[in-house]
């Protein structure tokens, strides 16, 4: 299979909080993959800025070492790699201050793409944003990335956004949800929109419920004292499940472009309907001999924060009236899984009757990871002898088998969406009225379990969640699909 690799402009990348985690982990070894692919045009650079006393030989050497740990095969190509980190440069800057910012301003040049990634704290945001100015580094033309946690609740993402709005154009505001840059996820988009098969059935007349599954077998580890102010409503299903039930639920937008596919997601955020206490579940892992409770990870006793949440939500529309929406997400479960399932309606008559096995039933399954693709459940004879016996069976397509070859050079979702802000294309990023408007759907959620003083129940690690979780579709008469990594 032979890619089609769409060529961007020279640029200069400059990466706030370059010698962190997720710079390290990330960021860098996804550029130095794009760079082999040929996607980093000849004269573009990346700089690193951060408060570590390094120079530019220095961090090389730092992003070396973080490319053999994190970077996967690729290490191998000695020189592709040595040529990669030749376009590295490095200045250390204080965010609060004035130094390294004359230095910067020398190095980033004017007559290129210019992109800022804000891999920092929200808290450095402004100061960030009001230097390049001050220092004549940006232009109208320069793009910001800036990474989750947009605010904590909608009057910080309010002042979030404003500050944001002081020194950049909306236009110019590129806030990532590494989700949304996922090869599933964008598939999802092809599926529903490019294949006359699906759209008809994509409606409360042939849906019976959706579930979206966000699982993760890690606990809160050495993010404890964030993880205890924010816990999973915050952390995830605010942003990373909001965004995926957004892209399941939206109507076709009138085109592909940024703002018409924006402007549907915050259609579906506006039409969400409270959740009434009875369809949100919260619990806390407990200890086992793998490892501490939750309340032992973030170091508070009396901790009622979850770790955990499942809930029943509704959509106020034409299309979904009284198809529910099931979202789960955890620490410590099971098995590490992403999974987005649109559960169709049982046949309204079989000709083949109970006996058979027939459950007749379809079901689209949506995988996220560990293993991307997806797969359509469908009823077929069992082969053999012995009468019409029917059973269920996935047509699947697992990228990895589906692609061959072609699989090795699919971006993950950092490098996809970073050289999307290079391109100049906002799709897979979330505007800043989305992200209010999705914060205004949870405050009220938040502040109703806490005036209720709610404690989240006890869950053992390596399981599905609280015994509360599987009831509440139970009560539905359904059953939450079974999490498989």
């Amino acid at each position: 299979m032979v890619s089609r690799v769409i060529p961007v402009e020279t640029f200069d990348l400059v990466i706030f909080g370059g010698t962190g985690d997720l710079a390290r982990r990330k960021i860098l070894p996804g550029l130095f993959r794009r760079f082999r692919s040929g996607q980093m045009p000849a004269g573009s650079r990346v700089i690193g800025a951060a408060r570590s006393e390094l120079d530019s030989d220095g961090y090389r050497q730092m992003i070396f070492e973080a490319i053999a740990e994190f970077g996967g095969d690729e290490v191998h190509d000695k020189k592709s790699l040595d040529a990669f980190l030749k376009v590295l440069e490095y200045v250390t800057i204080d965010a609060k201050g004035d130094g390294g910012w004359s230095e910067l301003a020398d190095l980033v040049r004017q007559d290129v793409v210019q992109a800022f990634y804000f891999s920092v704290a929200p808290s450095l945001f402004g100061d960030l944003a009001e230097r390049l100015h001050t220092y004549g580094i940006s232009n109208d033309k320069s793009r910001i990335v800036v990474e989750k946690p947009f605010g904590r609740d909608l009057a910080s993402a309010q002042a979030l956004n404003k500050t944001l709005a002081t020194h950049f154009d909306e236009s110019q505001i590129y806030r990532i949800d590494h989700y949304l840059g996922k090869e599933t996820v964008q598939n999802l988009m092809a599926v529903r929109f490019g294949n006359v098969l699906f759209e008809p059935l994509w409606n409360n007349q042939y849906v019976d419920h959706i579930q979206i599954t966000v699982a993760e077998t890690v606990s809160v580890g050495g993010r404890g004292a964030y993880y205890d102010k924010s816990g999973a409503m915050r952390d995830m299903v605010q942003n990373h499940l909001m965004q995926l039930l957004c892209l399941i639920a939206m109507e076709p937008p009138s085109h592909f472009d940024a703002d018409a596919v924006r402007d549907e997601k915050l259609k579906v955020i506006r039409a969400l309907q409270s959740v009434a206490p009875h369809h949100i579940v919260r619990g806390q892992y407990d200890a086992d001999e793998n490892g501490p409770s939750f309340r032992e990870d973030v170091e508070n006793p009396r901790s009622f924060t979850e770790s955990f949440i499942a809930m029943r939500c509704h959509i106020a529309n034409w299309r979904w009236a009284g198809v529910p929406f099931y979202l789960r997400t955890g620490k410590r479960m099971s098995a590490r899984s992403s999974e987005i399932a649109v559960v169709f309606k049982e046949l309204g008559h079989s000709i083949f009757g109970d006996e058979e096995g027939n459950e007749g039933r379809n079901i689209l399954a949506i995988r996220l990871q560990p293993n991307e693709g997806m797969d359509l459940q469908v009823t077929i004879k069992e082969p053999g002898p012995g009468g019409m016996r029917l059973i269920n069976v996935p047509l699947d397509m697992t990228f990895a088998d589906a692609l061959g070859d072609g699989a090795e050079d699919v971006a993950d979702a950092y490098e996809r969406l970073i050289m999307d802000v290079i391109r100049g294309n906002q799709t897979l990023f979330m505007r800043g009225d989305e992200v209010e408007a999705a914060w205004a759907w949870t405050d009220p959620l938040i502040e109703g379990w806490e005036a209720r003083n709610d404690v989240p129940k006890l869950y053992d690690p390596g399981s599905a969640g609280p015994g509360d979780a599987m009831s509440l579709l139970r009560r539905d008469g359904r059953e939450w699909r079974e999490i498989k990594g």
